[in-house]
Formats: structure tokens, C-alpha cells, sequence
């Protein structure tokens, strides 16, 4: 048998460990080439292009530096799992020398099959992908499937070196003396992990203001905010796991009507012994899953927020609003008309006038609409207007904020016998983007005579989702480009403009979501199954004093639920407050979203969860058997 056969064996002998790195490799490596299929694209190599291309291509280097990180730290993770192994070999006559080059070989063989197996299956799911692509990425041309020589490339070429390198740096590892430690680790006993008290109160202290903070920002205040929320809560996290968690095992130790009930003893001395190891994976995990969690529910949310899903913010198909008494308004009402007709919209039409007057003896100047003109737009939009009563107006709000609020109750003088006085705020798109004007009766808007200034506001409102309605709002938008003296919006045709702008980077935002989440769960496999020979021998030896078989069940349960889902239910709630944090800081409510994207996260690892403890515990009982 030649060496380089005894490296492949010993590869073969250690699958189950190293299905976990092979996979996720193998993913990270699909990931990859699937955005260097999109950079190659010949449809998205051209001028118009060429911020979608860019994109993707910072995005794969960053999913590479990841990889990076990730191989040495699974590496890292091999080593340990393997010292007994690495001591015989070395017992019986092998050198340092050997050991480097074996270790070089099996990380090699499994990095060539990890990137010949990545790019095969991004081979075999590339049209599929592309026409997702076009999906998320928005452009008009359509990706058809093409062989990706460059692609091809660049990912073996980028991953082989990637490869060596991470294997060059093992050997370096080796060579500096850490052997030895590595060899006798086994062989020295752990002792328990100890916790300070002051750290341990810094946790709550951390995390608690970090959310205190986040739940309360409103608008940029959660931008200034943000570099010391996320310190506080890796600190917090860290110290979570380092420090609060061998706290709490170490006071339930202590209550003996827990500590003495069942198997509970197994399960609190093993766990007080294994969280100094855990934690830096813990930290790791839930650090990870919140950037994923994050990324993806803040990218869907803007999604949503400028899909055009929330009409009440934005709601008619076209509006047209002209000042001072634009001298071509008229003709550029008709021109509007026919070319909806043209293009066959059911559409209605509404009218509204926005007066601006000057407070008399003041140099304030407020905005004015009569309620006639008003309950029009609202009528419109298939939605109740507003009643007025006792001579008093409302104020309204588009919905961005509360200026209206401050003006309840406060009269304003337009002359000496006009007084305006509000004693309702309303929220209302019934002129888009238009905050604090008063809505007066008609027979008080009569009295207040020529406005300063007065804004014209047409609206055309119909079914979302016409034919040609975006047609015709790009024709329409090239034919009145935003002048000072009208501005003409199209609401489906500015979405899609949006989403072309956006696509690229939510279908990025994804991929590196998805490839942090499957790393992460990778970390917690390599964990569980390097504590797998302690636990054959452990539960071996306790089997012998009548430890039963459902006993050792209940106890892998609750040892692997802690490992899965103590990080995932921290991740899982710094992501709720981030994304709460962000519907605050937009006022707009990303509840569906945030619900939607963490659940199906915690689903998928629910899942993760039964297929790793299937084999795991099957393992575990054949070495007692």
C-alpha cells in the first residue's frame, strides 16, 4: 500500500466526520461558481450591466475569504478530533515529517472532490438558477444557459489554491511544536470552567441595552446607533455562552432536587465539563446565523417596501401634479389620457387643489385642500373620507412621519377673521408624500382667498398588475422628465425600476445568507462529532451500571437540543429586535417578513436537528452494544 493510498483509507475510515466539511465545501464551492456564471454572462457582460456584474463578482470574493476562515477552522476542528490517532501513528514509527504530508493529501483529495463536485452540480442546476436569476436580478434580457469555460476556471483554479494554501498553513501549524500538545491533550484532565460573577452581570447589562436602544430608535437614530448595538451584543454573546451559561450549570449542580432527579446528574457534570469548548462555537454560530438572519429578512423587507405591495403608502397607478399654473398643463393632461387609453388601463380620474397661504402677521406658510376636493382622493382609493364639524379642519399626515400631531389644537390666523384650528390628525396617502396640510370645509376655503402658491394634483388610480401599465409609465416618465414646474409619477413603472436596482442585491444577499447558514450549521456538526469517541467511551462505561437504552436516549436529546438550538434561539432573537429595530426606523411594519424568514430558518434546522441526531445516537449505541 502506498502512502498516497494509506491517505485516501484514512479518508474513507473518517467519512462521517468529514461529510460535514466535504458538504458544506462543496456548497460554498456551488456558490461560488454560480455567481461567477452570472459575472461570465455574456447578456450581463454589456454597459447597462455593469453594476449587476460588479456586484456579483465583490460577492463571490467575499463568499471566498469566508471559505477561507471556514476550511481552517474545520481543519482546526479535524486535528483535535484525531489526536489518539495521530499518536499512534506517530508510535509506530511515523514521522513529523509524514504526518504533514498525509494530512496535506487527505485535505487535498477532499478539497479537489469538495470543487470538482461544486462546479458539477452548479453544471447541473445552472438553468434552473439562471432563471431564477432572472427573477431576482430583474434585467429584461433572458439568461439563457451557456458553458461557463471561464467560470470553470476560475472556481477550480481559485479553490485549489485555496486549498493548498489552508493546507500549507496546517503543516506550519504542525511543524511549530503544537503536536506534542495535541498528542497529550487526551491524555490531561479538563478542568471545570470557572465564571466571574461581574461578567456574568454584564451580560443582561450588555444585551438588555443593546435591545433597550434598538426597540426605541426611530429613523437615522438607529443608523447612529448601530456600530455600538452590535459591540454591546458580541460582547454579550460571548460572555452568554463563556460566562452565564457555566454560571447557570453550575447553581443548577447545586440544587440537588434537580441536580439528583434522573440522569440529570450525566447531563450537568458532562455539559459543566464541555462548555469551554462549546462556547467559542456557540459565540461563532449565533454571530453567523444573526448576520444571516439579518441580511436576509432586511433585504425581503426592503423588497417588500418598494415592491409596490403596500399601495396604501403609494397608491395610484399615476399622478401628475403641476405648480404656479403651468401654461402646458392642459395639454400634458391630454397627452397623459390618450396614451392610457392607448394602452387600454382602466383607470379613474381625481382631482385635488393644494392651496399654500401665508399666516397672517407671520412669515409661516401652510398647506390647504377643501374637504370636497379631499374625500375625492379618498373616494378614489375606495376609502372613507373625513367629516368636519363645528367649523374645525383635520390635519393631515402621508404616513413617513407625525408632523400633524404638533399642529392639533394650535390656530393658525390666515386674516384677521380666518382662523384655522385642527382638532383631528389623520394619516392618509391621499396626496402622495405630503405631510402637515389642513383640510378645511369648503365654504372656509372659499373665504380664504388667492393662495401664495397653489399645487395642482392629478390622480389616475386602477386594478396594480395591468398590461402595458408599465409601458406606458416609462413612456410617460420619458415624455416628463421632473421639472420645477410639474412632476409626473408612475407607480408600477418606477417599481420595476426598483426591483431591476434592488434585484442584484437581494439575490446576493441570499446566496451569502444561505452560505453562512449552512457554515453554521457545519460548525455545530463538527462540535457534536468531535466529542463523539469521549461519548462511546462514557456511555459505555455507564451502561455497565444499568444505564438503559432510553436513559442514553433522553440524555443525547437534551445534550444535542443545547448544542443545536441554544445559538440558533439567540440568533434567532437578535434578529427579531433587528429587524423590529428596522420597521421602527422605516415605519413600516416588517412583521409578515420577520416572521416568515426566521421561522423558515428554525424549520430548516428543526430538520437539520432530527437527521444529525438520527446518526449520531445510532452511532453512540453501536459502540455499547
Amino acid at each position: 500500500m502506498t502512502f498516497r493510498q494509506f491517505a485516501f483509507r484514512n479518508v474513507s475510515r473518517n467519512k462521517r466526520l468529514y461529510a460535514g466539511y466535504f458538504l458544506s465545501s462543496l456548497f460554498t464551492v456551488m456558490a461560488f461558481f454560480t455567481f461567477s456564471i452570472f459575472a461570465y454572462h455574456p447578456e450581463l457582460s454589456g454597459l447597462d450591466n455593469q453594476s449587476v456584474t460588479l456586484a456579483l463578482s465583490v460577492s463571490k470574493w467575499i463568499i471566498y475569504v469566508f471559505s477561507f476562515f471556514f476550511v481552517l477552522y474545520s481543519m482546526g476542528t479535524f486535528l483535535q478530533s484525531r489526536k489518539r490517532e495521530f499518536g499512534l501513528m506517530m508510535m509506530q514509527g511515523m514521522t513529523t515529517v509524514q504526518l504533514r504530508l498525509m494530512i496535506f493529501l487527505e485535505n487535498m483529495m477532499i478539497g479537489l472532490s469538495a470543487t470538482i463536485g461544486g462546479i458539477a452540480l452548479g453544471l447541473v442546476f445552472a438553468k434552473v438558477i439562471l432563471l431564477a436569476g432572472e427573477n431576482f436580478l430583474a434585467v429584461n434580457e433572458k439568461l439563457a444557459f451557456y458553458i461557463p469555460y471561464k467560470a470553470i476556471v476560475l472556481t477550480l483554479l481559485s479553490f485549489l489554491l485555496l486549498f493548498i494554501l489552508i493546507s500549507f498553513f496546517i503543516s506550519a501549524v504542525l511543524q511549530s511544536g503544537k503536536l506534542i500538545t495535541l498528542l497529550n491533550g487526551d491524555k490531561q484532565a479538563k478542568s471545570e470552567p470557572k465564571s466571574s460573577v461581574l461578567l456574568v452581570w454584564l451580560v443582561p447589562i450588555l444585551l438588555g441595552t443593546s435591545y433597550f436602544l434598538s426597540l426605541r430608535a426611530e429613523g437615522l437614530e438607529a443608523l447612529f446607533l448601530l456600530v455600538p448595538v452590535v459591540i454591546m451584543v458580541c460582547i454579550g454573546t460571548y460572555l452568554l455562552f463563556t460566562q452565564l451559561s457555566v454560571y447557570t450549570i453550575r447553581k443548577l449542580k447545586r440544587m440537588e432536587s434537580i441536580f439528583w432527579l434522573n440522569t440529570n446528574m450525566l447531563l450537568f457534570s458532562d455539559l459543566a465539563y464541555r462548555m469551554k469548548d462549546n462556547a467559542r462555537s456557540f459565540f461563532l454560530v449565533a454571530i453567523i446565523s444573526t448576520v444571516s438572519f439579518c441580511s436576509i429578512g432586511t433585504l425581503y423587507g426592503f423588497q417588500s417596501m418598494i415592491g409596490g405591495h403596500n399601495v396604501k403608502d403609494n397608491p395610484y397607478l399615476f399622478t401628475y401634479t403641476t405648480t404656479n399654473g403651468y401654461s402646458h398643463e392642459q395639454k400634458n393632461l391630454e397627452q397623459i389620457d390618450r396614451t392610457l387609453k392607448e394602452a387600454n388601463l382602466a383607470t379613474e380620474q381625481a382631482f385635488l387643489k393644494l392651496g399654500y397661504y401665508k399666516a397672517y402677521n407671520s412669515d409661516k406658510t401652510i398647506a390647504v385642500v377643501q374637504l370636497s376636493d379631499y374625500n375625492e382622493m379618498m373616494k378614489l382609493m375606495e376609502m372613507k373620507g373625513i367629516t368636519l364639524s363645528g367649523g374645525k379642519a383635520a390635519v393631515v399626515d402621508f404616513g413617513l412621519s407625525r408632523t400633524g400631531q404638533s399642529m392639533l389644537n394650535q390656530p393658525v390666523a390666515l386674516q384677521p377673521d380666518v382662523v384655522i384650528e385642527a382638532n383631528q390628525a389623520v394619516v392618509s396617502s391621499a396626496v402622495h408624500g405630503m405631510n402637515g396640510y389642513f383640510v378645511v370645509s369648503d365654504d372656509q376655503y372659499a373665504k380664504l382667498g388667492v393662495p401664495v402658491q397653489e399645487k395642482h394634483y392629478y390622480a389616475w388610480h386602477g386594478a396594480l398588475g395591468q398590461k402595458q401599465s408599465i409601458a406606458a409609465g416609462e413612456k410617460l416618465s420619458n415624455s416628463f422628465p421632473y421639472s420645477d414646474s410639474y412632476e409626473f409619477l408612475a407607480l408600477e413603472y418606477q417599481n420595476s425600476v426598483l426591483d431591476q436596482q434592488f434585484g442584484p442585491i437581494l439575490f446576493i444577499g441570499l446566496f451569502i445568507g444561505i452560505v453562512f447558514f449552512v457554515s453554521a450549521g457545519s460548525f455545530l456538526y463538527f462540535r457534536l462529532y468531535s466529542d463523539l469517541d469521549d461519548d462511546r467511551r462514557k456511555f459505555k462505561a455507564v451502561s455497565k451500571m444499568g444505564l438503559s437504552e432510553k436513559e442514553l436516549t433522553k440524555i443525547l436529546n437534551r445534550q444535542m437540543i443545547l448544542l443545536f438550538f441554544a445559538p440558533i434561539v439567540v440568533a434567532l432573537l437578535h434578529g427579531a429586535v433587528a429587524l423590529t429595530t428596522l420597521s421602527n426606523m422605516f415605519q413600516y411594519s416588517l412583521l409578515k417578513e420577520s416572521v416568515l424568514v426566521l421561522g423558515l430558518f428554525f424549520v430548516v434546522q428543526v430538520i437539520y436537528f432530527f437527521i444529525v441526531r438520527f446518526f449520531y445516537i445510532r452511532q453512540v449505541k453501536m459502540a455499547i452494544v
